[in-house]
């Protein structure tokens, strides 16, 4: 790719930002609290449920100290309603680890040993805490590229993407191109479909109802109201099948988000 080419690509990109950008508020901060939280919610859901989520958590929770001290329960309280709640759990540690090391700036490389985190994630957090020029694809991103790049081809890699995620990278004002990058990038979704189906990274989400994810769902959010109950009374007040509570108590345990209690469960 020549100078011209990540020109061009590059006056696409911010010609649309200049007059469709969308305001976000963790675009309003560069805080690393506000930009972990936003980063681990946006995993996996739609930014118009985020929005509100992200901006009742921050306020119960306005960092990481007050995060690390707050009680499990009302963590996945405030969570309750983005799914895949092992993300809160995930925040809680964060928070533990990170309230030890107030001030300290943080690396991709120490973000990654974080819970949670991926290479990605880390990418996307340091770009734009700290503007600094770093490189990272989540689902936007790939749709950009893909679209622009990669025309009819299909089974595109990361590591397909990623030279020209660098390529085109420029040397300043970091955060404010990748969210031009993002913004263009939920364009493109909505208009022309999901070009990152074309991606080996792409994974269709599995439906929610009949799932054991439902039911930690279902069983969480009992345990946030009561100190704590069985099987059996968190099957009938989910109205779901006693073997996908009791397979879902089995995950949740293993993760670290609830306990048993002779035969009974509570949060961990």
């Amino acid at each position: 790719m020549n100078q011209r080419d990540i020109h061009s690509f590059q006056k696409i990109v911010l010609n649309y930002y200049a007059h469709s950008k969308r305001d976000m508020p963790w675009r309003r901060t560069t805080s690393l609290y506000a930009i972990i939280v936003s980063e681990i919610m946006l995993q996996q859901t739609q930014v118009a449920r985020v929005i509100p989520k992200f901006k009742e958590f921050v306020h119960l929770y306005p960092n990481f100290r007050a995060l690390s001290r707050a009680k499990t329960s009302n963590i996945y309280r405030a969570w309750s309603g983005l799914g895949y709640n092992r993300r809160a759990k995930s925040l809680r540690d964060i928070a533990l680890i990170l309230t030890k090391t107030t001030g300290k700036k943080q690396t991709r490389e120490s973000l990654v040993k974080l819970p949670g985190i991926g290479p990605h994630t880390a990418g996307a957090i340091i770009a734009y805490t700290y503007d600094t020029p770093v490189t990272f694809i989540e689902t936007n991103i790939r749709t950009v590229f893909i679209h622009h790049f990669f025309g009819n081809t299909h089974k595109v890699s990361d590591k397909d993407i990623l030279p020209l995620v660098e390529a085109t990278l420029p040397r300043t004002h970091i955060r404010e191109w990748y969210w031009a990058l993002m913004d263009y990038g939920a364009h493109l979704k909505h208009t022309l479909g999901n070009l990152s189906q074309k991606s080996t990274a792409y994974k269709k989400q599995t439906p929610l109802q009949g799932s054991v994810r439902e039911a930690r769902g279902a069983i969480l959010r009992h345990l946030t109201r009561h100190t704590s109950a069985s099987p059996v009374t968190l099957a009938r007040s989910s109205d779901i099948e006693l073997a996908r509570i009791r397979e879902a108590l089995k995950t949740l345990t293993r993760d670290g988000m609830i306990r048993a209690c002779g035969a009974r469960y509570t949060i961990a």
